[in-house]
């Protein structure tokens, strides 16, 4: 992988993201808990963009992201994924513990010990990679990129 690749697979996991997403909210209305259904259409689109806009930047701007850098926002990417597929099962699941807000406007009572560890665990290592994502993001712009004479 080098860091162009990496970058339109981050791109392309978010163009996907998006697309799923869109499809995914003519499902909302059909599901036991809409309002869950509503936070994972959301979730889709928007960190689908977020994605698109991180990869955008590395593939048109310059910057000294370095190729583990990049394979962290690949990984970033996956771990979307799996967030975005756990509420799409928790508008069924109705969980409580990571959304409890969602939770409580969804009248949801909570899901079996199992549902509630999927979703938690998903929800953090997906907040978690994307936030390392981003500040590696951010640094690899914060340093000046070779060549370009920016200081």
């Amino acid at each position: 992988m080098s860091v162009h690749g990496g970058s339109r697979q981050v791109l392309m996991h978010g163009m996907v993201l998006v697309l799923v997403g869109l499809v995914w909210g003519l499902a909302v209305p059909g599901t036991p808990h809409p309002r869950l259904a509503l936070g994972a259409h959301i979730q889709l689109v928007t960190n689908g963009l977020l994605l698109m806009v991180l990869a955008t930047a590395m593939l048109t701007l310059p910057h000294r992201v370095g190729l583990t850098s990049v394979r962290m926002m690949v990984g970033a990417a996956w771990l979307t994924w799996a967030m975005a597929l756990s509420e799409v099962a928790n508008a069924w699941w109705g969980t409580t513990q990571m959304l409890p807000l969602a939770a409580h406007q969804a009248g949801a009572t909570g899901g079996a010990p199992w549902q509630e560890l999927v979703v938690t665990l998903t929800h953090i290592a997906a907040g978690l990679g994307l936030i390392l994502a981003w500040v590696l993001l951010v640094v690899g712009f914060l340093k000046p990129a070779s060549g370009t004479g920016i200081k």
